[in-house]
């Protein structure tokens, strides 16, 4: 079947994406196309358009694109499996939803009372770095409201010092999630410093910040504090989930009764 039997309309749709001329493109442009799909979903969706579309969107030549542009520290090599790169891709997707549970299912364990101790959350992050997660995965599993802010944090800071990606990036990827106001409250507690042959009190931190204000580094000093955990002179790092409830309270001691 060729580009011709496409409905015009669909043809004319695919031809002004790929800023080509015609209304028939090629079956290069096509799979270049495809390959700038950025959901797989669409891709999936376009696949059930017609017997040509399902052939097309099964192609190596797709899937391979996907696969590298999802986990580009994966060594994919440089021949076709056997088995196909469409089915390569679920595989690799079905191991990376499994061991972002097994992720879920330990911090939700260590976080029972809502808050988390430094020690569990540098685990966790460490776990991640170990899985070689891409940040589409990150946005996938931890980016969402059907898990805790506590995993959100966890992704943005392995995203962010781990997979190195642009805070505007985060950022962007955080408010497409409705994320950004989620909060957090870093408390940490440092050993007293000596003065004049005398040791003073211990100090005791605490900060409350938006995953927003963390992904553009807005509270330098509590992202420093999460990365360094509880070493030298910062005794214990607690960092807890703020509900909306909470941040009321804190609103209405600061500014007053609410009338």
């Amino acid at each position: 079947m060729d580009a011709n039997a496409l409905p015009d309309d669909l043809s004319v749709k695919i031809a002004s994406l790929l800023d080509v001329p015609s209304a028939n493109p090629t079956l290069s442009s096509f799979k270049s196309f495809l390959c700038l799909l950025s959901c797989v979903t669409d891709l999936c969706s376009l696949g059930r358009c017609s017997r040509y579309w399902r052939g097309l969107c099964a192609s190596d030549h797709v899937w391979v694109s996907l696969f590298k542009r999802r986990w580009p520290s994966i060594n994919s090599g440089g021949q076709t499996p056997a088995e196909g790169w469409r089915s390569i891709y679920i595989r690799q997707h079905r191991e990376m939803a499994f061991k972002a549970n097994a992720l879920i299912e330990f911090v939700n364990l260590c976080s029972q009372n809502g808050s988390l101790e430094v020690g569990d959350y540098l685990k966790a992050v460490e776990y991640l770095c170990s899985l070689e997660m891409g940040f589409k995965d990150v946005a996938m599993f931890l980016f969402s409201t059907k898990v805790g802010v506590l995993l959100n944090l966890i992704g943005l800071h392995y995203s962010k010092f781990g997979l190195e990606v642009a805070d505007e990036v985060i950022l962007e990827a955080l408010s497409s999630h409705h994320l950004s106001e989620r909060q957090v409250c870093v408390s940490w507690f440092k050993l007293g410093r000596w003065f004049f042959g005398f040791r003073l009190s211990d100090e005791s931190r605490s900060r409350t910040v938006s995953l927003a204000e963390l992904a553009v580094d807005k509270e330098a000093e509590v992202l420093k504090v999460l990365k360094r955990g509880a070493i030298h002179e910062v005794l214990r790092v607690h960092i807890s989930s703020v509900t909306a409830s909470s941040s009321q309270n804190v609103f209405e001691l600061k500014n007053g009764p609410q009338i």
